[in-house]
């Protein structure tokens, strides 16, 4: 079976490596950097995202398949399946309670989810499919990369969109196009289809610089 190296998530547990492989169904295999391994099996898609929820046990992950699963890493085990109804590119952890769950769609909507409750609420709708979600070290930002060719800035304390980027030649080459936050959070980066990386000021708005190094 032919493995797939999806993304490595940094935090205070650790490293969190996430592999997908597997033909008809997806299996998960979960490496945390301090020598753990976890193979969870239940996502019938690729999976796109996994985020610690919380704690060290616990984990989250975003799938194509529609779905948002929450696994207790020792039973490797699904505790839960949340059905959001569109396909799951991105997803972040908003607090340190593990208790909000925020996930990026392709139906272009943007889900808030409380893990005490079965659906989301407050969904934000844009204009274009969510390729990726970063979150401001303050958890107070969070920062939405669209198929429309922009980021959105949105507070989390309003649930509200406060700023919109976009520049003359940027363009969001893939659905799985991924914007971050510098560690400061003053500036956002991105890369675009024609192999530049766009950097803007959150303050300002306007655009620091474009690398064109990438071939």
């Amino acid at each position: 079976m032919l493995t797939h190296n999806i993304k490595f998530v940094s935090c205070s547990y650790g490293i969190l490596e996430l592999r997908e492989f597997g033909d008809l169904d997806s299996n998960l295999e979960l490496i945390i950097r301090d020598g753990n391994k976890h193979t969870l099996t239940g996502h019938c898609g690729k999976v796109m995202a996994a985020k610690f929820l919380g704690e060290p046990s616990k984990v989250v992950t975003g799938s194509y398949d529609r779905t948002l699963k929450i696994w207790d890493l020792r039973s490797k085990a699904c505790i839960e399946t949340k059905f959001a109804g569109s396909s799951c590119n991105d997803l972040v952890t908003s607090d340190g309670a593990g208790s909000t769950i925020i996930s990026g769609h392709f139906d272009q909507r943007i889900r808030f989810w409380d893990t005490r409750a079965e659906s989301s609420s407050n969904d934000i709708l844009l204009e274009g499919k969510v390729t990726s979600l970063d979150l401001s070290r303050d958890a107070n930002y969070l920062l939405s990369c669209v198929r429309d060719d922009t980021l959105k800035l949105i507070d989390l304390r309003m649930k509200k969109i406060i700023g919109s980027f976009t520049a003359d030649g940027f363009k969001v080459g893939f659905d799985w196009t991924r914007a971050t936050f510098s560690p400061d959070g003053q500036y956002i980066a991105v890369g675009s289809s024609d192999g530049s990386v766009f950097i803007w000021s959150v303050i300002t708005n306007t655009i620091e610089t474009v690398l064109k190094n990438h071939s």
